[in-house]
């Protein structure tokens, strides 16, 4: 061995520390004690898979969900596809077990992942599903930190959009904890919490509750913000919540209506000033309130912003305020001598059709003042006809609104409305697909028919035609003005016959069957008028106008004066069904060519009408009496071979095709007061009973009266004359 390894032990170890503290650059400990075989080593993993790292969210390790969740944020935070992507990875529902997670850092992580990820439609719909609304309201518990307050209630600001998640908010109690997050020092809370309030609010049951919680003085603090996108979120809360009486008065009590008149005071302020206005419409309702606002000069500053804004938003709410404010007396005084009415004609001409609605409201309600009804009798009719072709439904209604109060009980305004080519306006409107337009127009129409020169206007537009689907509509208030129109506007025989032929008289008889009292008095008074020929009475007895109207006259709640004027007149139009049911016929009552004497019917039999008697074969039973001046080709007087045959029979009868001249030339036959008939004397039946009258006798078929029958032709005999020769020709044969 060579001397120079010739080391000993203590050499060699000397050897070997000065060769690894000259490798090293240090002097070497002792070695550790190797780690045990069970224990994996620490590993640091770079992955670049968005599925690698949604994996981990199943780790049971925090420092790893941890990471996990905050990488996850940052790709979300990225944009709408990468919502998607995490979504389709099934990244949504391990986040969801990690809301209640011990750590508060993979607690706050994945609350903020959900804040940025609810923005997506279809993890709401899964959120929905997966029923994790209880676990987000429950981060806003005070003891949490504000960045999760921030995000949980973003979560809740996103999730709130859609109807079923209102009601997962509501339900779970998550509007007591957003209240109290409008306190919060952090802006970002305070927006995401106004923002979901303002969403809950459209719910009725959410708004009581928030009159309950007071969140009336919160809400108003808000208007203090620095931040004008929260003052603009706590007005339109406002907006919404101010709909209900209690909370105007809420309002009121908290000094918020001082704070809604310095906002539209103050010009820097004008981003606000559409909402605010908004709010200050709906208080007008309030009397109380409404009196506030007037003594502090706030109708004054509503005129101003009506007259002077270019922005038609704000236009549009200044006319709204104008119109609930209206319906005090007061208030139209006041604004009548301000000169309102050249305002409300300056905005409809608004190329907007809010603020031409809200304009056209706003003249509906000044029309209680008869100033402002003269006012717009020189201008502003013309204007609202030109709405009346719009192509919104509803300037259509709000112009027909407006028209129909400024023509009521005021003949002047509608003989402008028609001189302003009106009349086919509103009969196109008829035809409208909302009923509040249909009801307005035929309003007018009724109001113009007052006059008669209009009414034949009207006439002339096929209005009988136009308010056949009116009279059909399921809208009571639309039935009852149709009715109504009818009425004013049926006032002769060749309009009546107009509503005849185009089908409107059976819809008008159905209408006496309402259970609405008002539709019932119009479709009497409709039918009371149509009733004033006898060809008219006839037919609306057929459709069974007179058993509705009588069944209705029974009733002593459902009978009215013109269901009472309406049967009476169409049993004076229909003597013979008169003489039929009563067996008498008043002084007033004067029969001519055409009345007929069936003999007494029983309640509920049906009166034939003579054209269908006619076709019926003679039989045992006693005739007709039918009176007719005219002379009529008829056959001869029966030979005596033939009186056997006739026996029983008694008649006075004319050939039926007299009765086509009977409304040319007539004879009249007054009955005296209370004669009774006289088949009363007679103990015949009445009912199940064959009766015979003669068939027509013409040239074409040359066919003639029956043998048997005793004619006479009837001149200048008076009633009892002809009741006589009634009894003589039974008593002959």
């Amino acid at each position: 061995m060579p001397a120079e390894l010739d080391w000993g032990p203590s050499e060699f170890h000397k050897r070997a520390n000065s060769v690894l503290f000259n490798r090293m650059g240090k002097k070497v400990k002792k070695e550790a004690e190797p780690p045990p075989k069970d224990v994996f080593d620490p590993l640091t993993v770079e992955s670049k898979k968005v599925a690698t790292v949604v994996l981990m969210l199943n780790s049971p390790e925090e420092e790893i969900l941890a990471k996990a969740c905050e990488a996850i944020y940052r790709f979300a935070l990225k944009g709408e596809e990468n919502k998607a992507t995490l979504l389709e990875l099934g990244a949504v529902e391990p986040l969801t077990k990690l809301l209640t997670h011990e750590d508060k850092i993979v607690r706050r992580n994945a609350t903020m992942i959900f804040g940025i990820m609810a923005s997506n439609n279809d993890v709401k719909k899964l959120l929905r599903e997966l029923d994790v609304m209880n676990s987000v309201i429950a981060r806003l518990a005070p003891e949490e930190e504000v960045v999760i307050h921030e995000f949980a209630s973003l979560c809740l600001a996103n999730m709130s959009v859609e109807y079923t998640s209102k009601v997962q908010i509501f339900e779970q109690g998550g509007l007591e904890p957003l209240i109290r997050l409008l306190s919060s020092p952090d802006p970002d809370v305070k927006k995401n919490s106004i923002e979901c309030i303002y969403n809950l609010a459209q719910d009725f049951q959410c708004r009581a509750t928030l009159q309950e919680l007071n969140a009336i003085p919160p809400i108003l603090d808000l208007l203090k913000s620095e931040y004008p996108i929260i003052q603009l979120l706590a007005l339109k809360t406002l907006g919404v919540i101010t709909n209900d009486k209690e909370s105007r008065a809420m309002l009121r009590e908290n000094q918020g209506v001082d704070q809604l008149i310095k906002i539209l005071e103050t010009k820097e302020l004008n981003d606000l000033h559409i909402e605010a206005l908004s709010v200050v419409a709906n208080c007008i309702e309030d009397m109380d309130t409404m009196v506030l606002i007037q003594q502090t000069g706030g109708l004054k500053k509503l005129l101003s912003f009506a007259e002077n804004s270019t922005i038609p938003e704000i236009q549009k709410n200044a006319a709204r305020a104008i119109a609930k404010a209206a319906y005090d007396p007061e208030n139209r005084k006041l604004f009548h001598e301000l000169e309102v009415e050249k305002c409300l004609v300056n905005l409809l001409g608004s190329e907007n059709d809010g603020t031409k609605i809200a304009a056209s409201q706003a003249i509906s309600a000044m029309c209680e003042n008869s100033g402002t009804k003269e006012f717009f009798n020189n201008q502003g009719i013309s204007q609202l006809i030109q709405l009346l072709k719009s192509d919104s439904e509803e300037v259509r209604e709000a112009a027909a609104l407006a028209l129909a109060n400024l023509t009521t009980s005021n003949p002047a305004n509608a003989k402008a409305a028609a001189e302003g080519d009106g009349i086919d306006a509103l009969i196109n409107t008829l035809s409208s697909k909302r009923d509040g337009a249909i009801a307005n127009a035929a309003t007018v129409l009724t109001n113009m028919a007052m006059q008669e020169p209009l009414r034949l206007g009207i006439q002339s537009h096929d209005v009988m035609h136009a308010l056949l689907s009116p009279l059909q509509s399921a809208n009571t208030i639309v039935q009852s003005k149709a009715a109504l129109a009818v009425a004013a506007t049926a006032c002769d025989a060749e309009a009546r016959t107009e509503l005849r032929n185009a089908g409107g008289l059976e819809p008008l008889v159905e209408l006496l069957r309402s259970k609405n009292e008002e539709v019932r008095r119009n479709a009497s008074w409709a039918v009371m008028v149509c009733a004033g020929d006898e060809p008219m009475a006839v037919e609306l007895c057929r459709l069974g106008a007179l058993d509705i109207l009588e069944e209705i006259n029974v009733s002593v709640s459902r009978k009215n004066k013109f269901s009472e004027a309406a049967y009476n007149k169409l049993l004076n139009n229909y003597l013979s069904l008169k003489y039929s049911q009563t067996g008498y016929l008043s002084s007033s009552n004067i029969i001519s060519d055409g009345f007929y004497d069936y003999g007494r019917i029983n309640p509920g039999t049906k009166l034939l009408p003579l054209k269908d008697l006619c076709l019926q074969e003679p039989s045992d039973q006693r005739a007709i009496l039918l009176i007719n001046s005219r002379s009529s080709d008829v056959s001869p007087p029966p030979s005596t071979e033939d009186k056997s045959s006739d026996v029983g029979y008694g008649r006075s009868i004319s050939s039926s095709s007299s009765l086509r001249r009977a409304s040319k030339e007539k004879t009249n036959f007054h009955f005296s007061a209370g004669f009774g008939s006289p088949t009363e004397e007679k103990s015949e039946p009445t009912s199940g009973r064959n009766t015979a009258v003669s068939k027509s006798t013409t040239k074409e078929k040359g066919s003639r009266l029956s043998d048997f029958l005793f004619i006479s032709r009837v001149f200048d005999l008076t009633c009892w004359d002809i009741l006589h020769l009634y009894h003589l020709s039974i008593d002959v044969y």
